[in-house]
């Protein structure tokens, strides 16, 4: 809640709420960062007092063993506008606090104290961060700091946040200047800190030397037990510790009646008691200085509004005092890294030993998840199921398998999305080094499951589809073809292209799987039949032919009558081990890592899968050829463009914002970014369009002005080259539409042209997206339109044209003639650009966008403008969504 106070003639404004933030440090532990209150001055003195003679020295430049009263009003009374000052916590502690005092309009003096049990934590690097960015927003364009020489840290702070920063020595003090304008470098900075931190926070979970079990009760089959038997049972590396209020021993180990009477250190404890007992528990933890948490006890959001107030609490508390939380309402998570072999879930059966990183959101699915991926014998590296996914999410575990070096494909099943804009940036990075296959629920729906702290998304499914492919995610229907290609992805090479050879014993197989790669856009060779007696020189011969000139091959085994299966298996293998291409089976079949099909007593990298029916198999490896040709296109720049002129356009759209969402025309908006709308005039009556057919040139049209009347068939006139025709279109359009009808004039377009259809949407959860489809009837009622993340970069803006269903229509297909499709991609980084800049732009439609052979014209262009509610989700300094 927000308020007000008056220092002295100073009135102070409301508190700046938007700026808390919970924050991950770099050892992986949390903190919250707020502004100063004046509540704070006990804390300020708590504070202090526990600073080194030397930190006090290097930030008041002499010795100042405590702080006056007066000085503790001044530091905790400020106006979060010329004088603002942030803090970290952890519990109830101030750790950490930085301040900035305005000395010119766009001019400020920076200072920052770091307790020291708490530094070389990045708590400054932080709140530099977030500093900053309050500073921008109160109009402050620069940082000026008087550091001693002899205060290297300080120092290396402010050189290292990536700002452009300039330094002089002068009096025995240095001046550090630091411009505030985000760079490029500022960006990779912050993206770096929040990789390390959030990997490293992961890192804890899932490596931890000792794990407490709290409620594990004597009876068996309880929840408790079942987590302390799981873990003894896959011989976990470290001690594990039973928390019973009253049992002396469960499952034939010592047990302690609470989590501060455990007598040695405690890394992770697993949550098992009923949920209005979470929060003392979790209080025990902070106090013991476990450093994560499994809450695997249901009874929070999933239950309604009660539960949910109890989730908020949990998160709220674990993360004050420096926690990350699995759940609640999860499975639990696992290790089988030979050093660790942590099975801390409720699922008896764990996979063995791969090199697949698998989140799953669904606690009761994980089980049936976990029983598969053993089935098919393909193992993992580690398993986190996170429940409500109240805290720990799919984007930070993206952050950790991204660096681990025992992870080498991503599966990830979400029926939420909690922060999407972030989820696509680390996809879009992730994916060019190891690939992300997902399964995303609720796609018809778009629904969030109840419980999940997760924005319902408002763009379609189609939309999700296309924001996936620009990350160069691998979305698949469902959970079968999830782990279909992900045994390609882990054991066997990439395609170089869509050629397919095909070895089969069986004619009718051979012709299924050659009809499943022309559906899917493989280009299957002519199948080769070797009969069905067929042995494994056979096998071996027709491979080493059909290898030099394929991409893949798959080879299907099928006797009729046993045959030797384990020699044609081992020929598979010999043949296919050193080729450098993808090969695939369908081997008796049977489905997975098959033993006779491996390398290795476990699947290593070589290892061929096996498929149930070749149709699957060729599903997998179609989506691994288009994963492979992502990869070959470029990464692609946000490139500078010229003619922008964003400070007008900023201008333009604070000029047009009122208290409620308003419409405008956008002509002179696009002007700021190089785009020019075709001139239109609205006219009242049959003289007035004569008059602006005469201004504007011959021939023109005459249209429906209103969007939603445009819509209807024949509110355009077109090819009007005198006035008759003109007053006749004029009264023939009046008595269709009405007498109150609104009518423009517009030169007609001087060439063919395809319309084309470009909009931009301020979504709450992806922040800006552009959209591009062709603007024929049928294309519009299909829904025939593709989706980017704003910015676009040149290979956005290529993909974008090139996507939708109808794009053949752009390239001189179906008797149109060839456009100027780099035109329409200039058109379209400048919108990105403009979606990006601006997020007041709700939504912006350009419709119709006529695409010639030279030249692209807009014809039409509104705007609806809102303020938006808090910055974006991505957007702004490191903070825990």
């Amino acid at each position: 809640m927000g308020f007000a106070f008056t220092l002295g003639t100073v009135e102070v404004s409301h508190y700046p709420a938007h700026w808390e933030a919970d924050v991950v440090l770099s050892d992986g532990g949390t903190a919250h960062v707020r502004p100063i209150r004046p509540a704070d001055a006990d804390r300020l003195r708590s504070f202090y007092s526990r600073l080194s003679e030397e930190s006090i020295y290097f930030r008041f430049f002499g010795p100042r063993p405590r702080l006056s009263d007066r000085e503790i009003t001044r530091f905790t009374n400020v106006d979060y506008v010329d004088r603002v000052a942030l803090i970290a916590t952890i519990g109830t502690e101030m750790v950490a606090v930085i301040r900035y005092d305005r000395i010119d309009p766009g001019e400020a003096e920076v200072a920052f104290l770091v307790e020291d049990a708490h530094q070389g934590r990045g708590v400054a690097s932080v709140l530099l961060e977030h500093l900053a960015a309050t500073a921008r927003e109160q109009g402050i364009a620069r940082f000026v700091a008087d550091v001693l020489p002899a205060n290297q840290k300080m120092m290396a702070v402010l050189k290292q946040v990536g700002y452009t920063a300039q330094s002089r020595f002068a009096d025995g003090v240095v001046r550090m200047t630091l411009d505030l304008t985000p760079t490029e470098t500022a960006q990779e900075v912050t993206a770096s800190r929040e990789h390390r931190a959030e990997s490293r926070s992961i890192e804890r979970l899932l490596s931890p030397g000792s794990v407490a079990v709290v409620g594990a009760g004597r009876e068996p089959g309880g929840v408790g037990q079942t987590v302390l038997r799981n873990l003894l049972g896959a011989d976990f590396t470290g001690p594990v510790y039973p928390v019973h209020r009253e049992a002396r021993a469960v499952a034939g180990v010592r047990a302690y009646p609470n989590v501060t009477a455990i007598d040695g250190e405690v890394d992770l404890a697993v949550l098992a008691v009923p949920a209005d007992g979470v929060i003392e528990v979790v209080k025990e933890c902070a106090e013991k200085g476990v450093r994560g948490l499994i809450v695997v006890s249901s009874g929070f959001g999933e239950t309604g509004a009660e539960g949910r107030a109890r989730q908020d609490e949990l998160v709220r508390i674990a993360r004050a005092y420096g926690l990350r939380v699995v759940g609640p309402n999860c499975l639990g998570v696992a290790n089988t890294d030979p050093a660790v072999r942590l099975n801390a879930t409720l699922a008896e059966t764990i996979p063995g030993r791969g090199r697949v990183g698998f989140f799953s959101q669904s606690g009761a699915l994980g089980t049936a998840l976990l029983q598969r991926v053993a089935q098919r014998g393909m193992g993992i590296s580690s398993f986190v199921s996170a429940g409500n996914r109240a805290d720990v999410s799919g984007n930070d575990l993206l952050q950790y398998w991204e660096e681990d070096p025992q992870t080498d494909v991503i599966l990830l099943y979400l029926e939420s999305l909690g922060n999407p804009r972030k989820f696509a940036r680390l996809a879009r990075r992730i994916s060019r080094r190891k690939p992300i296959v997902v399964v995303k629920s609720g796609g018809t729906t778009q629904g969030v499951p109840t419980g999940h702290a997760a924005p319902v998304l408002g763009l379609p499914d189609t939309a999700l589809s296309s924001l996936f492919e620009q990350a160069g995610v691998i979305r698949v229907d469902d959970l079968i073809q999830q782990f279909d290609v992900a045994q390609l992805l882990a054991y066997q090479p990439l395609p170089a292209g869509p050629r397919v050879g095909l070895v089969s014993n069986s004619d009718a197989l051979a012709l299924l799987a050659a009809d499943a790669c022309v559906r899917v856009g493989l280009e299957p060779g002519t199948p080769v039949n070797l009969g069905a007696r067929a042995g494994a020189a056979a096998f071996g011969e027709a491979l080493t032919r059909l290898i030099p000139d394929v991409d893949a091959v798959v080879a299907i085994y099928m006797p009729p009558i046993p045959g030797r299966a384990d020699e044609v298996a081992a020929e598979l293998l010999r043949v296919s081990r050193d080729c450098g291409k993808p090969v695939l089976a369908t081997f008796e079949g049977k489905i997975g890592m098959l033993p006779e099909l491996r390398v290795g007593t476990v699947p290593e990298r070589g290892s061929i899968p096996s498929y149930a029916a070749p149709e699957e198999a060729v599903r997998a490896l179609a989506h691994v050829v288009r994963h492979a040709h992502w990869l070959k296109q470029p990464a692609g720049l946000h490139e500078e463009i010229e003619g922008v002129d964003t400070a007008a356009a900023r201008r333009i759209v604070l000029s047009g914002l009122g208290e409620a969402p308003a419409e405008i025309e956008a002509s002179e908006l696009l002007a700021c970014y190089g785009l020019t709308v075709w001139p239109a005039e609205v006219v009242a009556s049959p003289e007035g369009a004569v008059e602006a057919a005469e201004r504007l040139g011959w021939p023109v049209v005459l249209k429906a002005a209103d969007p939603e009347a445009a819509k209807r068939a024949g509110t355009v006139r077109l090819g009007l080259s005198g006035p008759d025709g003109v007053r006749e279109a004029f009264a023939g359009l009046r008595e269709q539409l009405g007498s109150a009808a609104v009518l423009a004039v517009q030169r007609m377009v001087p060439q063919p042209a395809v319309p084309t259809v470009v909009s931009v949407i301020e979504d709450s959860a992806f922040g800006a997206v552009v959209s591009f489809g062709l603007g024929e009837v049928t294309a519009r009622l299909l829904r025939d339109e593709v989706y980017r993340l704003a910015p676009l970069t040149r290979e956005d803006a290529a993909a974008l044209v090139r996507s939708p269903r109808a794009a053949p229509l752009l390239f001189g297909e179906y008797g149109y003639p060839p456009v100027a499709v780099e035109a329409l991609e200039d058109l379209l980084i400048r919108v990105g650009r403009l979606a990006d800049d601006l997020p007041e732009v709700a939504r912006l439609d350009l419709d119709p966008v006529l695409v010639g052979e030279s030249e692209v014209i807009v014809l039409g262009a509104r705007a609806v403008l809102s303020s938006p509610v808090g910055p974006r989700l991505d957007g702004g300094p490191r903070r825990l969504g």
